[in-house]
């Protein structure tokens, strides 16, 4: 864990409580799940993933029987000055075009999570436009997008730390709420470079290594991204063990606000299901942060984009889902959502041998 004294001396004091207030998971909640599932009408193990998340989601909440029928996904959106170098295959105005589409309905997110009962909450972080007092939309903008990373820093510390207190705010809404699972997405042209950036300066690995195609670029293309990522981290020269430094220098307003929001959750004992890359950018950051942020984490699932695999690896998450997704938004969280359910569902309404009256394994 990078100490408090550091964050507290850059003006990140609140971000800096927020680290210490993430609880240890205890292992006596989760033996009891354990016992509990080793009794129901099954051979042990036998429903294999589904009882590892029921076990998780009992030391999370410390509650013998969790329940995650209030859900949220969170879908941040923010612009990227980065975008000036032609990373996208898609203009930047389509930022501000995909918020109008979500709070309309009418995206990828919203179908999904119309099917499986998820609340989709909506966040201008930093999106470069104004929406006017659009219905339904939390206007939380810290800035009309990031600067140029391949030539200077995103953020300004100030900014940083605006952003990352978003997420906090966030997180402590999804509480006074009664939130009992959220999810993390984000929209923003551009994010794909500057989550490559991140796990590059992470985990060590070149660029060429972690950047993928994004919104479907080209081979030519890919190779132009490639280079912006190796100019941005040449530019900013981001220190490897200082996790808040890589965000300001190479990050995205989302992405520190999603990284504020899951620090927020996990010290409220909310679970929190990572999308894709972007998401999982975040978490990597609020991992490196405070390790013990890891035990709350769910990935949703794995992106066909190169980096998001090492960044998996880095934060040691198996996603729940492999579906070759690449499109972000909290899709692929929505989907592992209704896996997460189906787990405590197991946990809590299955029958015990003793309670259906079926005889136990002999010997």
């Amino acid at each position: 864990m990078i100490s408090f004294s550091s964050y507290a001396s850059s003006g990140g004091t609140r971000f800096g409580e927020a680290l210490a207030s993430v609880p240890s998971i205890q292992r006596e909640y989760q033996d009891r799940a354990v016992a509990r599932l080793n009794s129901l009408t099954k051979p042990p193990g036998s429903l294999g993933r589904l009882e590892e998340i029921a076990r998780r989601l009992v030391g999370i909440r410390e509650e013998t029987w969790p329940k995650c029928q209030h859900k949220a996904i969170f879908t941040l959106a923010s612009d990227h000055g980065v975008t000036q170098e032609g990373v996208s295959a898609y203009p930047k105005i389509v930022t501000q075009q995909m918020v109008l589409n979500f709070l309309t309905r009418g995206a990828a997110i919203n179908v999904l999570c119309r099917h499986a009962g998820i609340d989709v909450i909506v966040v201008d972080i930093g999106v470069d436009g104004e929406f006017s007092g659009v219905d339904g939309l939390l206007e939380r903008k810290v800035a009309r997008g990031t600067r140029n990373m391949a030539r200077e820093a995103a953020m300004s510390t100030a900014e940083l730390h605006a952003a990352l207190a978003v997420g906090l705010d966030l997180a402590e809404s999804a509480g006074n709420d009664g939130r009992t699972l959220i999810g993390t997405g984000e929209m923003g042209i551009g994010n794909t470079t500057s989550a490559s950036a991140i796990t590059a300066a992470l985990t060590g690995c070149p660029a060429a290594a972690v950047t993928g195609r994004g919104t479907g670029v080209d081979d030519s293309a890919l190779q132009h991204k490639i280079k912006v990522v190796e100019m941005a981290l040449a530019a900013n020269r981001p220190r490897p063990s200082d996790p808040l430094d890589i965000l300001r220098k190479v990050g995205g307003l989302e992405i520190a606000g999603m990284t504020g929001l899951i620090v927020g959750a996990a010290g409220r004992r909310i679970p929190i299901v990572i999308d894709g890359f972007i998401s999982t950018a975040a978490a990597a950051i609020a991992c490196t942060a405070e390790p013990k942020v890891k035990e709350f984490i769910f990935a949703g699932h794995r992106s066909v984009e190169p980096g998001h695999r090492v960044l998996l690896e880095f934060i040691g998450q198996r996603p729940l889902l492999d579906l070759e997704m690449r499109l972000g938004e909290g899709t692929g969280a929505a989907l592992a959502m209704n896996l997460i359910e189906a787990a405590t569902k197991i946990l809590n309404e299955m029958a015990t041998f003793s309670s259906a009256g079926v005889a136990g394994a002999v010997g």
